[in-house]
């Protein structure tokens, strides 16, 4: 499910002088000279998805403005944020990485540090740096009508409010809460007399070495930590109230080392992201037209891993079908091994409640534990959480049907980028900003300035934005908006699908309605 450095100074492009609005002067790293007030194009976030969308804008959108704010003080987005061992990625980077700047660290299945200086450097080598405004939280974004721009107030700590205006919002700030992950009620919590933690907050500081460490969850950020904590000297504990699909994976991508030994760089990179894209796809499809195939040979390979005197079917055998949620992948086995070793164990339990000493479990076994980490998933936040009003009046996007997977009903020039649940996250995220860089070009040559998804009569749209049994969805569902039966309405996990229909699908498909500004014709 996941993007600068803390103290950069440097300068936007000139503009006017200040912001009108502001709640206070503008200092320091904060106060680029003469920042522009007035934009094209407005780029919340500065992670993965963010600066693949400057990037698609400045080039296909030449001679437009745009600039990017940031709520953090450094480039990177969730590979910034998540400081925990082990922080890698759960895609391949041939696909999660920009298709403009192809992925050639040594490791597909890289490490957290390894991603966020591949953002950071791509930043800096497009000269995306110079337009990212760090610390502006945005916390309101109105639209008007009138002057068929949004307001974004942006919060700076300490500083006051900055207000830009833009033809076109552009939210790339993730799908989850920055400022804190979901951590349950656990009775007894306050009796535990060693640290709790939480991976999306962990302290630089913590040592476990000969440390007893209980790790609550099952999904990607649990299957990481064990191992990496096994390797800082600790014992670890996995503790799942159910299992998860585990699938073993080679850490470096031999055919892509073969390809850029025999290939030019452009074909070698190509080949590779299209193998790991469609390998990807037949995968998924199996798994939805034959789950009981697929599981079996998931859990066979697990068997060869572990051994025939390990419980598999307590303990590795969800309840559910393979991509009902997302499959867990560990790079060269290294979980399989860290319980091979002795070093780490998984049990399959509920908890009754925290002791001082460690956990006890409904079963009555008692784990003992001097370090509890609670992998027990993210909170689920669109836009920011930030607060939307059009023409003054508050909307809710839990109201809204998503069309074509970016944009939602009766709300103007405003887009948001959400990957794959099946499939790496920035696949769809590029897609969805080539699609707004064809979208505002279509507008320009129209002589319109808003362009705003609506429903015809007969549209369906009962039904939820994402078909994924993850809790963390399910907690989400009241929300996040709705997708209809078909197109454009229907979310389609498939990126050839989603490739063909936003790259030459048609824009005025009938449920885009186009006008011009009042009172003017503006280009966006």
């Amino acid at each position: 499910m996941i993007d600068g450095l803390a103290t950069d100074t440097r300068r936007a492009p000139t503009a006017s002088a200040a912001c009108a609005g502001e709640e206070a002067p503008i200092t320091g790293p904060h106060a680029p000279e003469a920042m522009m007030t007035d934009v094209d194009m407005l780029i919340v976030g500065g992670g993965l998805s963010g600066i693949d969308a400057a990037y698609r804008f400045q080039t296909r959108c030449r001679g437009k403005s745009y600039a990017i704010l940031e709520a953090r003080h450094a480039i990177g987005g969730t590979w910034d944020l998540f400081r925990y061992p082990g922080i890698r990625s759960d895609s391949d980077m041939h696909t999660l990485g920009f298709p403009f700047r192809p992925w050639r660290g040594e490791k597909a299945i890289a490490d957290g540090a390894s991603i966020r200086d591949y953002i950071r450097e791509t930043a800096r080598l497009y000269g995306i740096d110079r337009q990212i405004r760090f610390g502006h939280r945005v916390v309101r974004v109105e639209w008007s009508s009138a002057t068929a721009r949004w307001t974004v107030h942006a919060r700076i700590e300490g500083v006051g409010t900055r207000v830009i205006t833009c033809r076109f919002l552009f939210m790339c700030s993730g799908y989850y809460d920055y400022a804190g992950g979901y951590t349950p009620d656990f009775p007894g919590s306050s009796d535990f007399l060693g640290p709790i933690v939480h991976p999306q907050a962990w302290p630089d500081a913590l040592d476990v070495a000969g440390k007893r460490v209980v790790v609550i969850g099952s999904g990607a950020t649990a299957v990481t930590l064990v191992p990496a904590l096994v390797a800082q000297g600790a014992h670890v504990t996995m503790l799942q109230r159910s299992p998860t699909y585990i699938v073993a994976r080679a850490a470096r991508d031999g055919i892509a080392r073969w390809a850029h030994r025999l290939l030019p760089g452009s074909v070698a990179d190509g080949l590779v992201r299209w193998k790991n894209i469609l390998t990807g796809m037949a995968i998924y499809g199996l798994s939805r037209r034959r789950p009981d195939r697929v599981k079996s040979a998931i859990l066979k390979r697990v068997r060869h891993q572990l051994g025939p005197d390990y419980d598999v079917d307590r303990n590795f055998t969800p309840s559910y079908d393979p991509w009902d949620q997302r499959i867990c992948l560990v790079p060269d086995g290294d979980l399989f091994a860290a319980l091979r070793a002795g070093q780490a164990e998984i049990v399959t339990d509920r908890i009754e409640r925290f002791t001082t000493n460690g956990i006890r479990l409904q079963s009555r076994a008692e784990l003992p534990a001097d370090i509890i980490v609670t992998a027990t998933g993210l909170v689920i936040k669109l836009a920011g959480g930030a607060e939307m009003l059009i023409d003054g009046k508050p909307i809710s996007l839990s109201d809204t049907i998503l069309y074509k997977g970016m944009m939602f009903s009766d709300v103007p020039n405003f887009a948001l980028a959400f990957g794959y649940t099946n499939a790496s996250w920035t696949l769809k995220c590029d897609l969805t900003a080539r699609y707004v860089c064809r979208l505002i070009r279509h507008m320009e040559r129209r002589g319109t300035a808003i362009c705003t998804p609506r429903l015809n009569a007969g549209d369906d749209a009962s039904e939820p934005m994402l078909d994924f049994s993850s809790t963390y969805v399910r907690r989400a569902q009241a929300i996040l908006p709705r997708q209809g039966r078909r197109a454009p309405w229907r979310v389609h996990q498939n990126y050839v699908r989603d490739l063909l229909a936003l790259k030459f699908g048609r824009v005025e498909d009938g449920a885009m309605e186009y006008r011009a500004a009042p009172h003017e014709r503006v280009s966006v």
